[in-house]
């Protein structure tokens, strides 16, 4: 450890003989280059289906113009990580045309890179079978890369952190691994990592989604959770990852295997997410939004008056790919009817045509015809809504056509019966669908008080006539 003087007043105490270097400004540019990241995006995500039947769970849309991974893509942007693998796996062309329509951003001269990497079965015939094992079948890579670190991310999850905070406490600590960690509540912490620290943040228990988490001493209504980001020094990395290989009855997990064993023989420290370490405005926000309620809700967060996320950081911007289209617009229906906007966030070239959207999120190109009514709802891109029609607690996933007076979200049954829909009630319209014909949907039952009014009538009349 170089020479200097004690951290004092910090977030993440430090064990008695660490020090910062005097020279802090000198140090971040030798440890940016000095880290490999490796961003871990071929989740199946089945949880999230039908989102996912097209497309990998990091690819899904968020927000109305974001894609999921661009969260922690933009963190590395703005944490200054320059060399990133994407490990990809299923379902990744949309994905993959992503990153390069958005994201081929670096000079690859300077030794920067965002590459996508599928599985190349160097090691085997397998595809990627745990997260250990993913980097594994790329061990080649790291091994030539150079580096002395390896920042170890998640493509599915929606927050905002400096990664450079964290470098920095792995080197100042002399830890072999540091792990990422936050608070959540007990009844939660069934379906994360659960750590234990001592007072100096050295992890002495690891235990991947236990029946029964241990509390935190001083909080025992919480637990101390591994949110999936590690830094490894890599000479170690790439000695774990080839024990862990050779261990037949591993699962090549980093929670369930590396992790449990590694800190009863290195000094693997927890480092709090949500510190003061960094740039990053403190929202403590972290969700993994891998089943479709929670999803839903994440998207929700981002309409209340202040949000819980901070998207307005102008020094910490999101960045993602946006398409040439015009500006949103709200404009007058054929007949005359206002379109109406409540508390909603709309990307380029959303029309507004005489409908009504409330509290909604809707993405680039979509179109609310006359007097259609979209109410806690999130629309992808391309979708139109038909006149007179009505959308309810929806995701309607991309260039899906809605008839003029239909309904959805109203009738659980009738929803059920053409869609997914999730245990708290949100209909998930899936990319693509084909409503049946008219004639074929004219004897449907409509929801009582639901009824098209006779000036509704007149205007689709109207509509049909021109």
């Amino acid at each position: 450890m170089a020479r200097g003087v004690r951290l004092v007043g910090v977030t993440n105490p430090l064990p008695p003989h660490a020090t910062v270097p005097t020279s802090h400004h000198q140090i971040l540019p030798i440890m940016q280059s000095q880290t490999l990241t490796i961003l871990l995006a071929g989740g199946i995500g089945s949880r999230l289906h039908p989102l996912t039947a097209e497309r990998a769970k990091p690819g899904v849309p968020y927000g109305g113009k974001y894609r999921i991974i661009d969260f922690t893509l933009s963190n590395c942007l703005h944490s200054g990580m320059r060399r990133v693998l994407v490990l990809t796996q299923y379902k990744s062309h949309s994905l993959q045309k992503h990153l390069r329509d958005g994201w081929s951003i670096f000079n690859p001269e300077l030794h920067e890179y965002i590459t996508p990497v599928p599985p190349q079965m160097r090691t085997g015939d397998t595809w990627y079978s745990g997260t250990a094992d993913a980097i594994y079948q790329n061990l080649y890579l790291l091994e030539r890369s150079g580096a002395e670190y390896a920042l170890i991310l998640s493509g599915d999850h929606i927050y905002r952190m400096d990664y450079q905070g964290m470098l920095e406490f792995h080197r100042e600590s002399g830890a072999d691994c540091t792990v990422a960690c936050m608070d959540v509540p007990l009844e939660e912490a069934r379906s994360f990592g659960v750590m234990a620290i001592d007072e100096a943040s050295r992890i002495i228990d690891f235990q991947e989604k236990p029946a029964s988490p241990r509390p935190m001493p001083k909080d025992p209504t919480s637990a101390c959770a591994s949110m999936g980001i590690y830094v490894f020094s890599l000479p170690l990395l790439c000695d774990l990852l080839k024990r862990d290989h050779g261990n037949e009855i591993s699962s090549h997990d980093f929670g369930k295997d590396i992790l449990p064993k590694l800190i009863h023989s290195h000094d693997v420290y927890a480092y709090s997410f949500g510190g003061k370490r960094g740039r990053v405005s403190c929202d403590r926000y972290w969700r993994d939004v891998g089943t479709i309620d929670a999803y839903f809700q994440s998207n929700m967060d981002l309409l209340e008056p202040k949000p819980p996320i901070d998207l307005y950081q102008l020094n910490w911007s999101i960045r993602t790919y946006e398409p040439q289209v015009p500006p949103a617009r709200t404009v007058s229906g054929p007949s005359g009817h206002a379109g109406e906007l409540v508390n909603s966030m709309l990307a380029s070239g959303v029309v507004i045509e005489g409908g009504s959207v409330r509290n909604s999120i809707l993405s680039s190109s979509v179109k609310v015809e006359e007097m259609a009514i979209v109410e806690r709802s999130i629309l992808f891109e391309g979708v139109t809504v038909g006149a007179d029609a009505r959308l309810r607690n929806c995701i309607v996933d991309k260039s899906v056509q809605i008839p003029p007076g239909e309904r959805i979200g109203f009738d659980r049954a009738s929803d059920e019966s053409r869609f997914t829909v999730s245990d708290n009630g949100v209909v998930v319209v899936p990319k693509g669908y084909q409503f049946p014909p008219l004639a074929e949907r004219a004897g449907a039952e409509i929801p009582v008080g639901l009824e098209p009014k006779p000036l509704r009538e007149a205007v689709l009349s109207g509509l049909a006539a021109t």
